[in-house]
């Protein structure tokens, strides 16, 4: 392995110090007879690969073809390439695919021109492959090079999501066709109890994914919050600062538009260490933000709604456009996004943050799978107790390009969780708890506030009421009705287990 050398996109990196993420998969040449994918590398034969010594010209067209599209390393890299140079390998490859595209590209970045000598009749060529990528259609046509820009945002803002085996499992599923299934077959008055659960539990599990117990205010205001996502409201600065408003309790941190101070992630420790991720500098929150907003409200029609609500909550969240409120609002706009595409049917709310807290692990492991290498990218030092100057060479770019291939995966996963775990689990919860309601009710008279508070505990306790309940309760419950509860969760909730264990 020590014989190996990069070349490519780490190759550029390396060889111009860019400011940029590290390539997920280094491409590396050596002695090697095949293309070969490794965990952390994809091996090339030297036949293959450019030579020692080649241009950063040789790596980008290399790249292109056998690596994809890395606009973040291309911003970085292209600008090198001198003009006289690039037109010469147009006029040695005119109707070179790999060419045209950076050809495009190479006048975008520099905003300078260069001659393009293909034939007319050239067919147009996709600046992403769908192959690899889900894209944009119809995309964007550029007539000068024949190229299609195709991507999930525009040239000044885009990202990529690569197809993965996880992500097209659950979009094959058909989670909206499911959706529909289920309120078809569970009935009003059930669907109501369903969905007020999923209100009040969204509104719970958001919050402690923070670390906070919500208010009763608090938590007023975020069921408010879920219900505005049917409204199908566009998103811009107005309506996303009303949203912080609506979530934020004290006045002193409600936000009147998008920050304007430079603001950092922290989890515990001293200095700098802790301070876990920087979020791009508040110069350029008003641009991205705008990019971001582009792509929320006016989606690829090919795209799925799916797709589009993971990578607005993510984009959303990690460029932190508020000072306080972003993690919940993030989680929101899966909601918002969710309801815009029109697929989800009024009212209707699927329990997303209940999975998430559920999978906590992987969220973070989502989230780290961006925030930890722009982290990198900048340098921090403490100038107080609390306070924190943040600089980066590395501008806005990296925000501009990201790979939200990971974040994807974890957020269809979650969706496809709360449907078929979390509201289906609930509903099943509710139709037991209607059958011991009328089992018990059938022989004993008890208080229906009482009832509600028995049936829980023992559910949650496996067909147990603690001493502490039949005590507390105790001067208005008669012990046969604590033990005609017990009787009738066991059958009606644990019966299948019991018969499991007495087959085993």
């Amino acid at each position: 392995m020590h014989s190996m050398r990069l070349v490519g996109y780490a190759r550029l990196r390396e060889q111009l110090d860019l400011p940029a993420v590290p390539v997920a998969r280094e491409a590396r040449a050596g002695a090697t007879t095949r293309i070969l994918a490794t965990a952390d590398a994809v091996l090339f034969p030297r036949k293959v690969a450019p030579p020692e010594g080649a241009s950063p010209l040789a790596h980008v067209l290399f790249a292109l073809k056998h690596e994809g599209v890395n606009l973040a390393i291309l911003a970085g890299a292209l600008p090198t390439i001198e003009h006289a140079d690039l037109q010469a390998e147009i006029d040695a490859q005119p109707n070179s695919r790999y060419v045209r595209i950076a050809a495009l590209l190479w006048e975008h970045f520099t905003g300078e021109i260069v001659t393009p000598r293909q034939s007319t009749k050239v067919p147009y060529v996709d600046l992403f492959d769908p192959a690899r990528y889900y894209t944009a259609e119809p995309g964007q046509l550029f007539p000068r090079w024949r190229v299609r820009f195709n991507g999930l945002g525009s040239l000044d803002q885009c990202v990529n999501v690569q197809r993965t085996d996880a992500i097209q499992a659950v979009l094959d599923m058909d989670v909206f066709a499911r959706m529909d299934t289920f309120i078809a077959t569970v009935g009003k008055d059930l669907l109501d109890r369903a969905l007020n659960w999923a209100y009040l539990s969204e509104t719970e599990k958001s919050f402690e994914i923070e670390r906070e117990r919500p208010t009763l205010d608090k938590s007023e205001r975020f069921v408010r919050l879920l219900q505005h996502a049917h409204e199908r409201r566009p998103l811009d600065e107005e309506y996303l600062t009303e949203l912080q408003n609506d979530i934020i309790a004290n006045p002193y941190d409600q936000a009147v538009q998008y920050r304007n101070e430079q603001n950092w992630l922290r989890r515990g420790g001293h200095g700098a260490a802790s301070v876990t991720y920087v979020p791009p500098h508040p110069d350029d929150v008003p641009g991205l933000m705008q990019g971001l907003e582009s792509f929320a409200n006016a989606p690829p029609r090919n795209l799925d709604p799916l797709i589009v609500a993971s990578v607005v909550s993510f984009w959303f969240v990690f460029i932190h456009p508020f000072m306080d409120g972003n993690g919940r609002l993030s989680r929101f706009l899966i909601h918002h996004a969710l309801c815009r595409s029109g697929k989800m049917a009024k009212g209707f709310l699927l329990p997303v943050s209940v999975a998430i807290k559920r999978n906590e692990a992987d969220y973070l492991a989502a989230l780290e799978s961006f925030s930890k290498p722009v982290r990198a990218l900048w340098r921090v030092w403490a100038v107080g107790d609390h306070e924190f100057d943040c600089q980066t060479s590395a501008g806005a770019t990296p925000y501009r390009y990201w790979d939200a291939t990971q974040c994807v995966e974890f957020s269809v996963r979650m969706v496809k969780e709360a449907l078929e775990h979390d509201l289906q689990a609930e509903t099943q919860f509710l139709l037991g708890y209607d059958e011991v309601v009328s089992r018990v009710e059938a022989e004993f008279d008890i208080r229906n506030h009482d009832l509600a508070t028995l049936i829980s505990s023992c559910f949650r306790e496996k067909g147990r009421i603690s001493n502490r309940w039949r005590k507390q309760l105790g001067t208005r419950v008669r012990p046969e009705t604590f033990d005609a509860i017990e009787h009738a969760v066991q059958a009606v909730f644990f019966a299948e287990a019991d018969n499991a264990d007495t087959h085993r």
